[in-house]
């Protein structure tokens, strides 16, 4: 098999012809999403909705109504949804009163100014980072970011290179480099280089144990050829 590269614009075409088209099944809003991500432990976007769905119909998830419910009530809704959900109701109300207290209940109206504010603003919630500020201004629609999924910024390192970093930073900002290269800065074209990348780490091209062979890909991966030289040498 030979190696053929694909430009990142084609290989995203050839990912969504397997994928099909991605949405989000978090909600976009700024503060939403936060209470979302505390919503799942360790979070994940099944166990997050499910946490979710049940905070929702439960309490409700607007900052008035988190911080009128009592820890155990949230910690009760929160509990089929991973594990300690007491520490999860402390950071929903942490969320809630710094937006209300803070930012006038408007968390969007808030991130506005230059871009390092605005992330500051956004790290300063717990387990929020570089990537977890990017997505939520990405998908906010607040800042047309190239932003890489944070437990999948190797695949498309992956996929072009041959190989990952060991230092996460290096390789997220690879990958971030890639997209900003050539998909256009739009949020739609940025939203679905996101989402098909996660979409193809989580099912294929996973940190640990890649499943290369069942790839339909991978004969435009320079890390599978890599890894697995005779292919390139056969025809």
């Amino acid at each position: 098999m030979r190696f053929q590269p694909l430009s990142v614009a084609k290989l995203l075409d050839r990912l969504e012809a397997i994928y099909g088209p991605q949405q989000p099944c978090w909600p976009v809003d700024p503060y939403e999403f936060l209470i979302w991500w505390y919503c799942g432990y360790p979070a994940s976007d099944v166990a997050c909705s499910r946490g979710w769905n049940a905070l929702a119909s439960q309490v409700g998830v607007a900052p008035q109504k988190i911080l009128a419910a009592s820890q155990a009530r949230l910690a009760a809704a929160l509990k089929g949804s991973g594990m300690f959900p007491e520490t999860r109701a402390m950071r929903l109300q942490e969320v809630a009163r710094c937006v209300q207290d803070e930012y006038g209940g408007d968390l969007r109206a808030a991130l506005v100014g230059r871009l390092n504010e605005v992330r500051k603003k956004l790290k300063r919630f717990h387990s929020i980072g570089d990537p977890g500020a990017d997505r939520i201004l990405l998908f906010g629609h607040l800042a047309a970011l190239a932003a890489v999924p944070s437990n999948c910024a190797h695949v498309l390192v992956r996929i072009e290179s041959g190989r990952e970093g060991k230092d996460y930073r290096a390789t997220y900002r690879t990958a971030q480099t890639l997209i900003e290269a050539e998909v256009p800065s739009q949020f739609h074209a940025r939203e679905r280089a996101y989402l098909l990348l996660k979409q193809h780490g989580q099912q294929i091209c996973k940190s640990t144990k890649p499943n290369c062979e069942a790839c339909p890909i991978h004969e435009h991966c320079a890390y599978f050829i890599r890894h697995n030289p005779a292919h390139a040498r056969s025809t």
